[in-house]
């Protein structure tokens, strides 16, 4: 004890728990027993790194035969961090010889589920499902737990509800587990309830299911708080395989929560894909769409993004006609929302509508939405890569390639900027072939407007697009433009040449560095401008060029 103890003291958690597996191989299981003591001298941190190791120690103590010794230090954990204690025990539980199980197993569970505090019957409630076929009265202790006085006992009571379910009897479940789960859903402890729906109800035969749990389910879906009802929204699919599409498509009821909207609008497409096939498309038309419509149209924002990243899964299901005519104009509507989230999720989900109704009959409605908005909102432009590599590059280069080196010129910097940042990421997709054929040629254009910005903005792709075209197409076809940016009068661009040179300098071989870029930079040193100068001399020593 004093050597374990010194150790505890002195040395990391971590080094302690080694020290417990030399020492157990060493000596045997004994030396459980003395951890008992050891236990309660422990931080929290320790306890529960302590309780965790203990799970996997079935090995260490020799073999199944010793599994029981596990028990005794992990009860003793229980009373700091039960959870973990808890885990660990039904981790080894498994591994106990039916007469260990017996004899030591069910007698803790016992313990716990008298025991004077509310800790030790919340973790028996995580055990029952372990020792039920040795223990004819566990169903006793655990009613008597799902009535307790304390709130947090019938709270996991209510959370191990289903797990208990599934090892006892169909009889036992109908007439023992329904009367219990009926009173935890009337009790404050209801929204946890839920999920033991689901567990539960795949128990049951569809005749008793509908007797049995779905007039409390239906009264969970609207019941007075939202908290309730959320829980009823985010289960809802797996609610719905339990119990069958036909009873939940027969409760679908809009809900005025935002939060409870929110959960609903990422469930419709799962919902509408586990529909049976000969009433499925009915039942999208007359009762899902009408919510739809009333969803993208709703002010709160986290509403219509969750709707937004689900939405245009609808597709498929509802086939061409029914898109273009219900669900084209909900997407354009989308993507027209002041919020950026939304418009995201409508353009990283293009693939689904071009693959039903076509990239021609998409791109008809979508570009005119596009032209409407570049002008006015920056996060369009910043999602051009995404809908670049959404419609293809065909596409693209057919009837957005203007349009984003339009960008380039724009009056508004910030947007300037964002079509910069979008050549580099349009070239990541399509490759530097793309770039050298298709978009180069058009940038290095701009080297000769009179316009100093658009000169500027050149310098600022040759930067971006070095990155990404490599060393042999910035050698031919940008280091030359840059050079001979570097006799421009205007300050501005002589600076920003030598921050350029400095930028690509690096892809460059070394031969190119001290024939064409060291005189140019030497001679920008030499500038009236002290900017100019500046950069200059600043790129030199940055490529070891002085």
């Amino acid at each position: 004890n004093h050597c374990l103890v010194l150790i505890l003291e002195t040395q990391s958690t971590l080094r302690f728990i080694k020290f417990i597996i030399w020492l157990t191989l060493a000596l045997g299981c004994l030396i459980f027993c003395r951890l008992i003591v050891i236990c309660l001298s422990l931080t929290v941190s320790d306890c529960l790194a302590l309780a965790e190791q203990l799970g996997t120690f079935t090995t260490l103590v020799g073999s199944p035969e010793y599994v029981r010794c596990l028990l005794p230090p992990l009860e003793s954990l229980e009373m700091v961090v039960h959870d973990k204690a808890v885990e660990s025990l039904g981790a080894i539980s498994h591994e106990n010889s039916p007469s260990d199980l017996e004899a030591h197993f069910v007698p803790l569970v016992k313990r716990l589920a008298g025991g004077d505090w509310f800790t030790s019957c919340t973790s028996a409630c995580g055990l029952f499902s372990v020792c039920y076929p040795r223990v004819s009265s566990a169903v006793k202790y655990f009613r008597n737990l799902c009535s307790d006085d304390t709130p947090v006992a019938r709270q996991a009571a209510a959370s191990n509800l289903g797990e208990f379910a599934k090892v006892l009897e169909l009889d036992s479940v109908k007439s023992e587990i329904i009367p219990m789960f009926s009173n935890l859903a009337s009790d404050s402890v209801q929204l946890l309830v839920v999920e033991a729906c689901v567990n539960i109800a795949q128990l049951l035969p569809q005749e008793d299911l509908e007797a049995l749990m779905v007039p409390t389910l239906c009264q969970a879906a609207k019941d007075d708080s939202w908290h309730v009802r959320y829980m009823v929204a985010d289960k809802f699919t797996e609610l719905q395989k339990a119990v069958g599409p036909e009873v939940t498509k027969a409760d679908l009821v809009p809900d005025c929560e935002a939060e409870v909207r929110a959960a609903t609008s990422h469930k419709v497409k799962e919902f509408c894909e586990n529909l049976s096939a000969d009433c499925r498309e009915n039942v999208i038309m007359t009762q899902i769409l009408p919510c739809i419509k009333e969803l993208v149209l709703y002010a709160h924002q986290h509403v219509k993004s969750a709707l937004a990243s689900v939405i245009m899964g609808l597709c498929p299901i509802l086939g061409k006609d029914n898109t273009i005519e219900h669900l084209l104009p909900l997407f354009l509507a989308q993507l027209k929302d002041e919020c950026p989230e939304v418009q995201l999720n409508i353009i990283s989900n293009l693939d689904c509508v071009s693959g039903v109704i076509g990239i021609q009959q998409l791109s008809q409605s979508l570009l005119a939405t596009i032209m409407e908005l570049w002008r006015v909102q920056l996060a369009i432009v910043e999602y051009m890569p995404l809908l670049a590599g959404q419609l293809g590059m065909e596409f693209f280069d057919e009837k957005l390639n203007s349009l984003c080196v339009a960008w380039l010129v724009d009056h508004v910097y910030a947007i300037r900027e964002a079509a910069t940042n979008n050549l580099k990421k349009l070239v990541e997709k399509f490759g530097k072939e793309w770039a050298h054929a298709t978009i180069l040629r058009k940038v290095l254009a701009m080297s000769g407007d009179p316009n100093y910005l658009h000169c500027v903005t050149t310098l600022f792709c040759i930067n971006m697009l070095s990155e990404v075209c490599g060393q042999d197409i910035t050698t031919k076809h940008m280091l030359p433009t840059v050079l001979r940016m570097a006799g421009d009068p205007v300050a501005n661009v002589s600076f920003n040449v030598a921050k350029s040179l400095q930028k690509i300098g690096p892809i460059l071989d070394n031969s190119n560095l001290q024939s064409e870029v060291k005189p140019v930079l030497e001679k920008l040193t030499q500038d009236q401008d002290v900017d100019v100068k500046y950069f200059a001399q600043e790129a030199l020593t940055f490529l070891s060029l002085t």
